[in-house]
């Protein structure tokens, strides 16, 4: 079986636009603009006005809808197709660049979306043995499964993934450092006996606040019920008093005090 050229699917007496938009792949409509345009047009009209192309305009026709494919813009087609060879192979050079930064881009916008996907998987994208020693040795791994099941349709986990994704290694150590800092401040404070809702106790809560932001937006009243959470829940209970013995309590009522402060009542608190 022989093999066709595109030319010689162009019969001698031409191609009506929707013949040569068949052999092209194009639309009628395509073709119309390229000629309204003076792009590539027929070079043959019948006696009744309907335009016809020939072997030569279909081989043009081709050459455009390549160049559209490649994303170069349609005034610049036209410069190439009737552009020295220097010129043109310029402006294929120029165009083969761009695509593949566009590649790059797109390849850099898929490795962030595939980090985003894990991320809402299993939150804190590091390996076992790095969170651990990031995070101490108390820390579970297995607790970003568990809170991912009881969390894992609302928006601050959205918000957390969408955090964690982002973060190197070194960006858990400076906000674990931080942290650090901010428990032995907290801790002092006991240890001062600093009241619920003084200056330097609602102060320690808004920083305590704040060091949320790492995870989630919080507002005070779901700073009341994460901090009752300290609390009640026995891991977190036994974390905090290891730090300083009953600060879990004394940080619910700080807590307490400073949303009370900004007007939201601890008794009617709401994850909202």
């Amino acid at each position: 079986m022989t093999h066709r050229s595109k030319a010689d699917a162009v019969p001698p007496d031409g191609l009506t636009v929707g013949g040569a938009a068949s052999v092209v792949g194009v639309t009628v409509r395509t073709l119309h603009h390229w000629d309204e345009v003076g792009l590539a047009g027929p070079s043959q009209r019948t006696s009744g006005g309907h335009r016809l192309y020939d072997a030569a305009d279909v081989a043009r026709l081709h050459r455009v809808r390549l160049y559209r494919e490649l994303g170069v813009p349609l005034a610049e087609i036209a410069q190439l197709l009737d552009a020295p060879t220097a010129d043109a192979e310029e402006s294929l050079t120029r165009q083969r660049d761009q695509v593949r930064e566009h590649i790059a881009r797109l390849e850099r916008s898929a490795d962030a979306l595939d980090r985003l996907i894990e991320a809402r998987r299993s939150g804190i994208l590091l390996p076992h043995d790095e969170q651990v020693a990031i995070f101490g040795t108390t820390w579970q791994p297995s607790r970003q499964l568990e809170a991912r099941e009881r969390w894992g349709d609302s928006e601050q986990w959205a918000q957390y993934a969408e955090r964690a994704a982002d973060r190197s290694p070194e960006d858990w150590r400076r906000i674990m450092a931080d942290l650090e800092v901010l428990h032995a401040d907290l801790a002092k404070a006991l240890r001062d006996g600093v009241l619920p809702g003084s200056g330097r106790a609602n102060a320690l809560a808004e920083r305590h606040r704040a060091s949320m932001s790492a995870y989630f937006d919080c507002t005070h009243s779901m700073h009341v019920l994460v901090a009752r959470s300290y609390a009640e829940d026995p891991g977190f209970r036994s974390f905090y008093d290891d730090i300083e013995q009953g600060l879990a309590e004394w940080l619910r009522d700080v807590v307490d005090a400073n949303a009370l402060a900004h007007g939201v009542d601890p008794e009617t608190a709401t994850w909202t």
